[in-house]
């Protein structure tokens, strides 16, 4: 049996390990579009705090890991799939063919529409190359403006600010991480990060970059202008799709799968960012690109592509941040339902902020910040869909009794 996997992010890697103990004798290769080790992207702001060197963003340290597994690493990437012949094609003249194929192509950052996008200095903080040449240039006193302040935006805070960075966050819509956070948590995120030295200018949008003697100039929709030495582009991420054009693969926003993380196509398979699976609360199809969904739907993948049944229950959203030291988190329907109940706890002086989100007497998300312990029950609670019975009202009254609630629920006492 030939496996092939395009894509070397947790996904790619968890599913090849999973193969080989699986299947101990089929052939498993795996495409490494960017020419690295694997890596985590998750591990690059740690990179640029000093935390580890390079080597520590290797999702495994072996040097003779992948060689001991029997697994092949290929620097190359896909451009095309033929799901007739079953054969992916890496250019002219080169193709690998496939029994099973994986698809964990994970996601790039979004392009801006901005003219002066494709200046030297203009960069993303996504890749290791990218890390590289943030590393080369920040320093005391290096301007920096960054586009963007949702998930990846604000991670990589921390390691710019370390470097003594002159850092100014634009923001395009009225609050930070609106993906994840109600406009009273972003609130609380902006006063903390804007304590700390970071100037953030809301509702805000560049016109354009130009570059004069050497400085970028970021012109902004007030007639202002910003130097800078980097312009950071952090709005958002798209799955990597582009190369399945014409395969015949069903896509929505991603690769939509089943609960084996099978395509449409028999013997096709995706996960990780790119997977357009179902919740496991509203039972819909979506993207949710969160490094622990992406390793299950990997490990999933793989079984069912070794003939070994397992099924996906169905991701849940949530994502928990750090930023410069606040560590913030939602879950769920955080942003509510239609007819449901919610309650929440306010401290501003404190930087601390609970609001839960209920659906009878069932949690079905939260927003959190500064309330860091909670982080388990929360997701214990709404992902397993517990009925609270009186612990509802108790909740309502007072949001902090979560962990209470959940270890209630665990030994079933009321």
């Amino acid at each position: 049996m030939r496996h092939l996997i395009i894509g070397s992010g947790p996904a790619g890697v968890i599913a090849a390990e999973t193969l080989r103990k699986a299947d101990p004798a089929a052939e498993i290769t795996m495409l490494c579009g960017e020419g690295e080790p694997p890596y985590s992207r998750m591990a690059i702001p740690y990179l640029l705090r000093g935390n580890i060197e390079e080597a520590g963003t290797h999702l495994r340290k072996g040097a003779d890991h992948y060689q001991r597994l029997r697994i092949e690493l290929v620097q190359a990437r896909a451009q095309s799939v033929d799901t007739a012949s079953r054969t992916v094609s890496l250019g002219p003249g080169k193709s690998l063919p496939y029994d099973r194929l994986l698809i964990a192509t994970g996601s790039r950052p979004s392009l801006e529409r901005l003219p002066g996008i494709d200046l030297p200095g203009v960069r993303s903080c996504w890749t290791l190359d990218d890390a590289r040449a943030i590393l080369a240039k920040a320093r005391p006193g290096t301007r920096i403006v960054q586009m963007g302040a949702g998930f990846v935006g604000c991670i990589i805070m921390e390691g710019l600010l370390s470097r003594g960075v002159d850092l100014t966050i634009l923001v395009r819509s009225g609050y930070m991480v609106r993906r994840m956070m109600n406009p009273t948590a972003s609130g609380l995120l902006r006063r903390w990060c804007e304590a700390k030295g970071v100037k953030i200018l809301t509702h805000t949008q560049p016109q354009g970059i130009t570059l004069e003697g050497g400085v970028l100039q970021v012109a902004l929709p007030d007639g202002r202008t910003l130097p800078a030495d980097i312009y950071l582009s952090a709005v958002g991420v798209d799955p990597n799709l582009e190369f399945l054009a014409g395969s015949g693969i069903e896509l929505g926003q991603g690769v939509l799968v089943d609960a084996a993380m099978q395509s449409s196509m028999p013997g096709v398979y995706a996960a990780g960012d790119v997977a357009e699976a179902t919740d496991c609360l509203t039972g819909k199809r979506q993207l949710n690109a969160i490094q622990p969904n992406a390793v299950d739907q990997g490990r999933i993948a793989a079984l069912n592509m070794a003939g070994r049944p397992a099924r996906f229950k169905g991701s849940l959203v949530f994502n928990v941040l750090t930023t410069l030291g606040l560590v913030s988190s939602s879950f769920g329907e955080w942003q509510g339902i239609p007819g449901g109940e919610s309650t929440e706890l306010l401290d501003e002086a404190r930087y601390r902020y609970l609001n839960l989100q209920f659906d009878g007497d069932r949690l079905v998300g939260a927003n959190s910040v500064g309330f860091s312990d909670h982080v388990g029950a929360l997701r214990g609670l709404i992902e397993g869909r517990v009925r609270l019975g009186v612990w509802k009202q108790r909740l309502m009254e007072d949001p902090t009794q979560i962990m209470q609630a959940f270890l209630a629920a665990a030994y079933s006492v009321a």
